[in-house]
């Protein structure tokens, strides 16, 4: 398992000031879990090797990035499927999220709606832990644990190289992953993308309301 941690401040900056508009437009509340999946699937793209599975002695390579998230359930987690996450919208990941998630507390899903997931999110945050080690679903290749977001003291520094104490909202992204097609370093370099994406939070093109 690697681990990086997140400033996600101007995310949830950016969410406060749309919360009111995206609830009214799609009915759903935004959380960071829609940032996390669409920062994922980009990432997903750029790294195929994350995005595979093991078929007997073969590798497979995904052309779509179905991304499966865990639901909590008294049956256990059960992980129903986001398919070509890329190229939704936060509108269309949130609405999904919430239909699937309801859909699975209640043993509504179709069979097809848990099959084909080539990634995996779990939100371990959910329950204010701050990470874990995920275990992968195989055959797939890795799996991500989103920690609690939490405001915390952090150094930071100015354009002038002046270090300062701030309170910044952080997360911890915990990858796991099948060291047989994955090793650290291409770990690293999709997670540094992944947290790249998310602290830029360059989404107000992405919200599809």
């Amino acid at each position: 398992t690697t681990v990086v941690e997140v400033d996600v401040t101007a995310i949830a900056h950016l969410r406060a000031a749309k919360q009111a508009e995206f609830t009214a437009k799609t009915g759903v509340k935004l959380n960071f879990m829609p940032f996390f999946f669409l920062a994922v699937a980009e990432a997903l793209r750029a790294h195929p090797k994350i995005n595979s599975s093991v078929d007997g002695e073969s590798i497979v390579y995904h052309p779509s990035e179905n991304i499966s998230f865990a639901v909590d359930t008294e049956r256990g987690l059960l992980t129903p499927v986001i398919r070509d996450a890329a190229s939704l919208s936060l509108a269309n990941i949130a609405s999904q999220i919430a239909d699937l998630a309801a859909r699975t507390r209640e043993n509504k899903l179709k069979p097809d709606e848990l099959s084909g997931g080539t990634f995996t999110l779990t939100n371990t945050g959910s329950r204010g832990a701050l990470f874990d080690t995920p275990v992968v679903f195989l055959p797939q290749a890795a799996i991500l644990g989103t920690g609690v977001v939490a405001k915390r003291p952090v150094v930071v520094t100015d354009e002038h190289g002046q270090d300062s104490i701030a309170i910044r909202s952080m997360v911890y992204l915990a990858l796991s992953y099948d060291h047989r097609i994955i090793d650290g370093a291409d770990a690293s370099r999709f997670l540094v993308d992944v947290k790249n994406r998310l602290e830029s939070a360059d989404f107000l093109g992405n919200f599809g309301i």
